[in-house]
């Protein structure tokens, strides 16, 4: 059965890129990797979750491309990333330095978003030297760093070894997803969207996930459900801001709230009512919003006018979400 294809019109359709190229992770796997707007700008590097691809980035690199350097990559065996046999955290941190390594020259500073795996990535990589030189901030979107299946609620059962074994059976499944149906775009908006999720942000979140391949994502489950990067959290020392979904089923806003307990140079957390886990793409708005106002302030010193930054007294910034048409 062939890969179904991402949305190819529209907001969410994958901008074209100004240029392409490879990184060469430590261990040689490659890395497609995605160079959008105009050299010189101020650069934001993105880094997707577990069985997305730098599609998932669309609205972000549509409306941030006009005025920065947005540097987009493919995780091993994602996207356009071919599969590797080596799937550990260690291999997630060596392929950020990678890129980081091959888009951004000597000491420049960018600003490091990662969502959901990605966040992960970013954690793996806290200790490294190549993201200490290279990251002037961070933004967490709808990630954690450990107790991912125990804490999921994708099942509707009382949290406890029942709901934890049959969680992780269901996540790691090798079973094929099959093609972008009515039924599997509700069950994927329930297990990872808010409930008001407009119709066209849900066909693009599953035609993403469902051109993961089944063996990438039964891999990475395995990974992510062994998952623990309580230590690299204490280790990231960049100015790190946190956003998440206020009804994210599959990493529930607890992992937030944990991550802002635990990072030692926390800038706030923005919780997002009425949003799941897809926040760059049920929120695309609020999540670029933040992502400008980070660099304003860290990357390019600007910080000026709606776009800075402050520091929260209780470091939890409320926000509300308006559906677009």
């Amino acid at each position: 059965m062939s890969r179904p294809a991402f949305v190819t019109s529209g907001p969410y359709a994958p901008p074209v890129p100004a240029r392409t190229l490879s990184a060469v992770s430590a261990d040689g796997a490659r890395l497609h990797v995605e160079v959008h707007g105009p050299e010189g700008a101020p650069p934001v590097v993105l880094s997707h979750g577990w069985t997305c691809s730098t599609a998932f980035w669309a609205a972000q690199i549509r409306e941030l491309a006009a005025d920065h350097r947005v540097i987009a990559y493919d995780q091993r065996g994602h996207g356009r990333s071919p599969a590797s046999p080596v799937c550990t955290t260690r291999a997630l941190a060596d392929d950020l330095e990678a890129v980081l390594a091959t888009t951004l020259a000597p000491g420049e500073q960018a600003l490091i978003v990662g969502h959901s795996m990605g966040g992960m990535t970013v954690m793996a990589a806290a200790g490294r030297p190549r993201l200490r030189e290279h990251a002037a901030a961070v933004l967490l979107c709808s990630t954690g760093s450990s107790r991912l299946v125990a804490e999921s609620r994708v099942l509707p059962l009382r949290a406890g070894r029942v709901r934890t074994w049959i969680t992780g059976r269901i996540l790691g499944s090798r079973a094929p997803l099959g093609p972008v149906t009515p039924v599997a775009k509700t069950i994927l908006k329930y297990a990872t969207m808010g409930a008001g999720s407009a119709a066209h942000r849900v066909e693009a979140c599953a035609r993403i996930v469902h051109a993961c391949p089944r063996t990438v994502r039964h891999a990475w489950a395995a990974v992510l459900a062994a998952l623990d990067l309580d230590h690299g959290v204490g280790q990231l020392h960049a100015p790190t801001a946190v956003l998440h979904g206020a009804d994210d089923r599959l990493t529930p806003v607890v992992h937030a709230r944990a991550l802002v307990a635990a990072l030692p140079h926390c800038i706030g957390l923005t919780e997002l009512p009425g949003t799941g886990h897809m926040t760059p793409i049920e929120a695309p708005e609020l999540v670029t919003g933040r992502i400008r106002e980070l660099v304003g302030t860290y990357v390019t010193g600007s910080g000026t006018g709606a776009g800075a930054v402050q520091e929260p007294e209780n470091r939890s910034t409320p926000a509300q979400i308006k559906e677009g048409a």
